[in-house]
């Protein structure tokens, strides 16, 4: 651990974390989990989360509990996971990571709500920060654990967990009792905000109903968000007590959750047996007799994984019966229609792509299924002025950034694919792959293989000693 601790970003004043630190240290972390094969960056199910993190961070704000301070310097950005195991964890600086395997056992976007509200209180309220304060010669060994642990999420969930665990069993053996208390103020303070944001009560009930079950039956390692937020008896007391204020109505499952939930599924088991027997669920005979959220989940996910296998056959004849089950919801029908463009994507059916979705609504899943279409039917002008509004006001965007440089060099326009290229390695932190690409542009101009395209070249100069600021900063961290 030593190496680590020498590797930490200074202290504020009496040992506190300051906000600028805990935001280099979420950085840092972050960094890693980008790189992580595991890291997906899924249109659909990112959208849906991100509508609902937005609404909790509104709520956050108007109650007081994030400053201005705060949401003005932490990145309040959410990154997906393709995991099966059920985890969401609240890093240091406003990151926080969701594995898929959650949003597939919700079931409806309250109880993902009172996930993400707990999470997002846990940052609101400094708790780093704040074991820091208490124990500044300990908590060091905390945040290199969480360090490590991301590194070797990279390879092994289990292992990352493990990490994590030891660190917290070396660093907060004295610090129980205050482990205890953050867990019981992350869950008042994340009640309210997912209350004041508009979703139901019952969904904190519900999904502690869940954690709390699978608690009981010694999770079996499914449920690595148990270990990190353990079931203590003043927990259970406190929620309990909750409960008895909270109507026991069932909320209802909305057709668009219960898809989401389906995509997730197939996107946490990518197996292809696994695909395949949710084709097979999806062709039971007996699923018409279940209520309609529950056709569209297990038929969402069964369309989606025949066509992850290949499957034409069970893909053509389930996919009607979806539509058929998401007539008359609007949000439901455009998930449907939204799939069908997918698989017209893979198909290289780029007319098809077109019919279905439309290039100028504002979602970012029509705009990721529709550019590539155009650009490959000879539209990369208009996908390039598109994008560009698009990444001028969401500069983090690396897959926009991605897609704005495939438009750029459909057009010829090397220079301007080259530094979008580049600024999609800077969304994600990565400022040496970033500095490498802004050089190569430089050594086109030099050469005089980029055009006259003075404006772009001059761009490319500033960036690259920005970039190389930050690269520098970066370095001085290790």
């Amino acid at each position: 651990m030593a190496p680590v601790r020498a590797q930490l970003p200074q202290l504020g004043g009496n040992g506190e974390l300051s906000t600028n630190a805990e935001r280099r240290i979420g950085e840092r972390i972050a960094r890693e989990l980008y790189r992580d094969p595991d890291y997906i960056d899924d249109p659909v199910i990112v959208e849906y989360v991100q509508g609902i993190w937005q609404r909790l961070l509104d709520s956050a704000r108007r109650r007081g509990e994030l400053t201005p301070e705060l949401d003005e310097r932490f990145a309040w950005q959410v990154m997906l996971g393709k995991d099966r195991t059920v985890n969401a964890f609240a890093l240091p600086g406003g990151w926080m990571g969701l594995n898929s395997g959650l949003v597939a056992v919700t079931a409806n976007s309250d109880e993902l709500a009172s996930v993400l509200g707990h999470e997002l209180s846990h940052v609101t309220q400094r708790h780093i920060s704040r074991m820091m304060e208490q124990q500044s010669q300990q908590a060091p060994l905390l945040i290199a654990g969480m360090l490590l642990g991301a590194l070797a999420a990279g390879k092994s969930g289990q292992a990352g967990g493990a990490l994590i665990s030891g660190a917290q069993g070396l660093a907060m053996a004295q610090q129980l009792s205050f482990s205890r208390d953050m867990e019981r103020e992350a869950d008042r303070i994340g009640f309210g905000v997912m209350t004041g944001a508009g979703f139901a009560p019952q969904g904190f009930v519900t999904m502690f109903d869940k954690l709390q079950q699978a608690s009981r039956l010694n999770d079996n390692g499914a449920y690595p968000y148990l270990r990190t937020h353990p079931m203590t008896t003043e927990r259970a007391a406190d929620i309990q007590a909750r409960q008895e204020l909270v109507p026991r109505a069932v909320v209802p499952t909305t057709l668009e959750h219960a898809m989401i939930a389906g995509r997730a599924k197939v996107i946490s088991n990518p197996g292809i047996d696994a695909l395949r027997a949710l084709v097979s669920d999806a062709q039971a005979t007996s699923l018409a007799a279940q209520p309609r959220p529950r056709q569209a989940n297990v038929l969402y996910a069964g369309t989606l994984a025949a066509a992850r296998v290949h499957d034409a056959a069970a893909f053509q004849q389930l996919l009607p019966r979806l539509e058929a089950v998401a007539v008359g919801d609007a949000a439901a029908q455009r998930l449907a229609r939204l799939l069908a463009a997918e698989v017209a994507e893979d198909r290289q059916d780029w007319p098809g792509v077109l019919r279905l979705v439309d290039f100028a609504s504002p979602g970012r899943p029509e705009l990721f299924l529709a550019a590539p279409a155009l650009v490959h039917t000879g539209h990369a002008s208009e996908v390039a002025q598109r994008l560009q509004t698009w990444v001028a006001t969401r500069p983090r965007d690396a897959s926009a950034w991605q897609l704005l440089a495939t438009a750029y060099q459909a057009q010829g326009q090397q220079l301007r694919a080259v530094r979008a290229d580049a600024e999609a390695h800077v969304a994600q932190m990565d400022y040496q792959a970033a500095l490498d690409r802004l050089r190569a542009g430089q050594d086109m101009v030099r050469k005089g293989t980029a055009g006259a395209d003075y404006i772009e070249a001059s761009i490319i100069d500033t960036r690259a000693r920005q970039v190389a600021s930050l690269l520098h900063e970066q370095s001085l961290e290790r």
